[in-house]
């Protein structure tokens, strides 16, 4: 899944490692989930969204498939 977190954080001025404190999870998985390769469980989806004020459409987007 696709997202938006990194460019979210970085208008903040915040470290991966500050997200992560404030979310309670490792920086580890914030930086998994902003490159893509871990999606959250739907409870950290939504704390992400309130976090940065924004609904989850507009933080996060499903992959692109090809037919």
């Amino acid at each position: 899944m696709n997202n938006t977190i990194r460019e979210l954080r970085a208008r903040q001025g915040w470290s991966q490692a500050h997200l992560a404190d404030l979310l309670k999870v490792s920086r580890q998985t914030v930086n998994a989930i902003e490159t893509g390769r871990y999606d959250p469980s739907l409870p950290l989806a939504f704390a992400i969204a309130r976090l940065f004020a924004q609904p989850l459409e507009s933080i996060f987007h499903p992959d692109q498939e090809t037919p």
